[in-house]
């Protein structure tokens, strides 16, 4: 083997040696079953026709690579916004390594989380002698404000009362009766993890608010939504409101807990809403959503005890951001300041600097519902076509309100909408209807290989590139940020095909 301590190889150019491409040509022999390359060539290329395409489309019982994740997840990251809390999944240990290790491996971050551990035993007799010892361990060994309980499948298909079971751990003395334990039925079959996300915020409130009286004040508060990229958007917002001067709450408020600082301390728990703010919250005069199909309960709810609602759909933009503002100056009374409208001014004006090299642009789009109207809505503000949009934990609702929004532009004209669709549906939409650019996450990077088709990641999961999380795309700021991230993708390309001496060259301009 070419390895030794003398000569140390990366995995990239190690598995090019020829020990290792012998080895990978022994399996290929044993595992093709004789079919031969010209067999899997020919599969191949029809997986790229129209007649694949519509077979593609039509299938009903397999769901190939979703661009979603399961309930919990969403708690769990909601979990992490709210101060000291520590988020406690009942159900098995492996279910809550994933959740842990998706946001971790996103966010570079360490991603605390707890279990029930449940097991076969559990799974017949139910699980509250799992809850019971948990809670207790988990309350002595790491000293949370909170613990938010969430579920798996198991639990929820055995029908685990989390209410009852809460209580009966606090009259076993597992945790003080006082203590906060909000919890949320995050079932992993349905829904996705906006949908944990929404019910897991919704628990939190439900928990500090029962029993107070509302008394009302001029805050405002802030929900953001599920959104990976937290650190950067919940800090811009953040320095939006504070130069507006308006009193308001971000519920929750992970960007701390995602952003921890190497400096010889281990914060377990870092940042996130204060509870005593939590709590005030219930006096607040509005609650704003700035992702709306990710808090329709929370909303709702409320709404339901006299909270002015208002909800976005991530406001990534000059008029999404102009709608955010505007809302916030009608509820808190405070106008906007000319420093913003300069920041507005000035993406303006590098929108309209690069618009020739947008301007015509095709695009495919995918991810969260509320991510994927915000990004068809800004492409459109460049001049680019959102051909492709594409939500699998997408309504019809959301197809039908997405619909309007593309028809109030000429740019929408030519735009497909594809609710409930996975990527391997894109896939044949990419070789079919092919676009210049695709926007999502990191799953993309195989739709790029197989298609050719240049990826922007921006949106959750980014395990392939380091830091995009820490910068804004929210508010005019973060709108020059992804306006850049787009402009040097195409330029990247424009290099990368002129790039030949004496061939193609005759456009490798220094200038653009």
């Amino acid at each position: 083997m070419p390895q030794s301590a003398e000569r140390i190889l990366d995995h990239a150019p190690l598995f090019r040696e020829p020990e290792y491409q012998e080895m990978f040509a022994r399996k290929k022999a044993t595992l093709d079953c004789g079919v031969g390359d010209a067999a899997v060539a020919e599969q191949g290329e029809h997986t790229k026709s129209w007649a694949y395409r519509e077979k593609n489309l039509a299938r009903e019982a397999l769901v190939v690579n979703p661009a979603k994740a399961c309930q919990p997840l969403g708690a769990v990251f909601a979990a992490a916004g709210f101060e000291r809390t520590l988020s406690f999944v009942h159900g098995s240990q492996g279910c809550v390594a994933y959740y842990r290790s998706h946001l971790s491996r996103h966010f570079k971050e360490p991603c605390s989380a707890v279990s029930s551990s449940m097991t076969e035993d559990a799974a017949v007799f139910g699980g509250l002698t799992n809850m019971v010892d948990g809670l207790a361990n988990a309350y002595a060994l790491y000293g949370p404000k909170m613990i938010a309980v969430s579920t798996t499948c198991m639990a929820e298909v055995i029908g685990d009362d989390l209410h009852s079971f809460i209580q009966t751990a606090k009259d076993k003395n597992s945790v003080p009766q006082d203590f906060a334990v909000p919890f949320a039925h995050t079932p992993a079959f349905v829904g996705s993890h906006v949908d944990g996300y929404d019910v897991m915020v919704k628990g939190v409130l439900e928990n500090l608010w029962k029993g107070a009286e509302r008394k009302v004040n001029g805050k405002i508060n802030i929900i953001p939504g599920f959104d990976g990229f937290c650190v950067g958007n919940n800090r811009e917002l953040k320095r939006l409101l504070d130069v507006m001067g308006v009193d308001y709450t971000i519920l929750p408020d992970a960007s701390d807990q995602f952003d921890t600082p190497s400096d010889g301390e281990f914060r377990m728990f870092d940042g996130g809403t204060k509870l005593d703010d939590v709590k005030a919250a219930l006096d607040a005069k509005a609650t704003i959503s700035l992702q709306y199909w990710n808090t329709r309960k929370t909303l709702d709810y409320a709404e339901s005890l006299g909270h002015e609602t208002a909800s976005f759909h991530y406001p990534i933009g000059v008029r999404a951001t102009d709608e955010l503002l505007m809302k916030i100056s009608e509820l808190s009374g405070k106008a906007i300041p000319e420093s913003l409208r300069l920041e507005r001014g000035r993406l303006i004006d590098a929108m309209a600097d690069s618009q020739s090299w947008l301007h015509g642009k095709k695009y495919a789009i995918y991810g969260d519902p509320d991510f994927v109207s915000a990004m068809a809505r800004f492409v459109m503000e460049t001049g680019g076509e959102p051909i492709h949009c594409l939500a699998t934990n997408g309504s019809k609702r959301w197809e039908e309100e997405l619909a309007q929004v593309l028809a109030a532009s000429p740019f929408g004209k030519d735009a497909k909408i594809w609710a409930g669709k996975d990527l391997w549906h894109l896939r044949s939409l990419l070789f079919t209807e092919p676009v210049d650019m695709v926007i999502g996450n990191s799953y993309g990077k195989y739709l790029e290989r197989d298609t050719g088709t240049p990826l922007l990641r921006l949106t959750f999961p980014i395990f392939d590139r380091h830091h995009h999380h820490r910068f804004p795309l929210w508010g005019y700021q973060g709108a020059l940020r992804v306006l850049t991230t787009i402009l040097d993708k195409v330029f990247d390309k424009l290099d990368a095909d002129t790039i030949v001496p004496g061939k193609t060259d005759y456009s490798y301009d220094l200038t653009r």
